[in-house]
């Protein structure tokens, strides 16, 4: 193959990606918002031009995963950019372009347990592709947010919404860490504990949430060092583990199962 992943913590991320996924922290870029927190109603706008460049550069699919109920826009070996120079690829880094095995879990128990969602308001953190927001809509979520500091993830997430026959739900396209914790009854979160400042900020952040508004946290993650060695392990809840199909223990170096946590701090 003829590109290969460089994160930080590339030992636990897929090694056949394309290498336009290069230093988490890309995750830190300048913010281009759509909307203001709290988010009422904001949708994101599809520029013509980039929604035409999505859809020339991702493929459709739903083989491979946890849920295959739910179709996605990603970056597969089928797509001219998963062998491509990374230098040619013109916006910031495609997280969004892979459907990670922590949002594979958090979906997967979204969908087999929708009394967990139905009728609540739910923010779902890092949302990339959103994966794990459409679950949450796809079980009677009432209100849901996504959120993502790339303003490419939002269109991507609302493409992605558009192929699972949903109505695009609101998308925040700002740090929400930079921002006092709103109220919601659920608050998911995937594969975000990938680095160990990252990691910290988020710990706190989730603790404002519960202890202000006594907001639910699941927390999807396969088992990254930044994640198995945090101080937040000794808050933890074990919900469920999922096996990962083969082709998604492939595109992740080798991990065999995801699991979903809640913080009960």
């Amino acid at each position: 193959m003829a590109l290969s992943l460089h994160w930080k913590v590339s030992a636990l991320f897929p090694t056949n990606c394309c290498r336009l996924l290069r230093a988490a922290s890309s995750r830190h870029l300048p913010l281009i918002p759509w909307g203001h927190y709290p988010c009422r109603g904001v949708r994101c706008p599809l520029d013509p031009e980039m929604k035409a460049f999505l859809e020339e550069n991702t493929e459709v699919t739903r083989r491979g995963s946890l849920t295959p109920e739910i179709q996605l826009r990603l970056l597969t070996p089928r797509c001219k950019f998963w062998w491509e120079r990374a230098d040619l690829w013109p916006y910031s880094d495609p997280y969004w372009a892979v459907y990670w095995p922590g949002g594979q879990a958090l979906s997967r128990y979204l969908l087999d347990n929708p009394d967990i969602v139905r009728g609540k308001s739910v923010l779902d953190l890092g949302s990339g592709c959103g994966a794990t927001a459409i679950a949450a809509k796809m079980s009677g979520a009432s209100r849901i947010l996504a959120n993502d500091i790339d303003p490419i993830a939002g269109m991507a997430i609302t493409l992605n919404c558009e192929l699972n026959q949903l109505n695009p739900f609101p998308i925040l396209t700002r740090n929400i860490l930079d921002l006092k914790p709103d109220t919601w009854d659920l608050v998911v979160l995937g594969d975000m504990f990938y680095d160990q400042d990252l990691a910290d900020t988020l710990h706190q952040w989730l603790k404002k949430c519960f202890r202000t508004h006594k907001t639910q946290i699941l927390i999807g993650d396969p088992g990254r060092p930044q994640f198995s060695g945090h101080s937040i392990q000794n808050q933890l809840h074990k919900v469920v583990e999922y096996s990962l199909p083969e082709p998604a223990r492939q595109d992740n170096n080798g991990l065999t199962t995801s699991v979903v946590w809640e913080f009960q701090p």
